[in-house]
């Protein structure tokens, strides 16, 4: 059974007619070609494929399209303001928070919607968030300090 979504994705709104059994990472993927959303596992244990639900950070090989209507997605393709990199982004640049780049989107979006909540996170903290998310190159000594870098970037006495 399909149906026709009205799904609001980085600040545009696309009309889409999808099964109703299909996930938001399909839709991102397969049908609206936004390829930056990753699958991993498809069983919500990697965290590639994290993108914000109305700000915050959602599994999305784990929710339904047709659960998304009606809120504000953000994909990684829609992080950045233009040319000017999220805070969280220029921080793994920075911190060479990376290496093979198929893990980044997920822990990108994870640590932007946490820290847009909470941006004074402590180092103990930060480890608990960042180990729902799986990195099979770096060793997380490097996402870890690009995820500090970028909160206190993003702590209101740094604005």
């Amino acid at each position: 059974m399909t149906t026709e979504l009205s799904l609001r994705i980085n600040g545009a709104t696309h009309a889409v007619e999808v099964d109703v059994r299909k996930t938001l990472a399909d839709v991102l993927r397969d049908d609206l070609g936004m390829h930056g959303t990753h699958l991993g596992c498809e069983h919500g244990v990697c965290g590639a494929c994290t993108v914000l639900l109305d700000g915050r950070p959602v599994r999305a090989c784990l929710i339904f399209a047709v659960q998304c209507e009606n809120a504000s997605i953000t994909t990684i393709e829609g992080l950045a303001d233009g040319e000017r990199l999220h805070p969280v982004q220029q921080a793994f640049i920075d911190n060479f928070g990376l290496q093979c780049g198929f893990c980044t989107p997920g822990f990108i979006m994870l640590a932007a919607g946490a820290l847009a909540e909470k941006p004074d996170m402590d180092d103990e903290e930060l480890r608990e968030l960042l180990s729902s998310n799986l990195c099979r190159c770096t060793g997380y000594r490097s996402i870890l300090l690009a995820v500090k870098q970028a909160a206190a970037a993003m702590r209101p006495a740094a604005r």
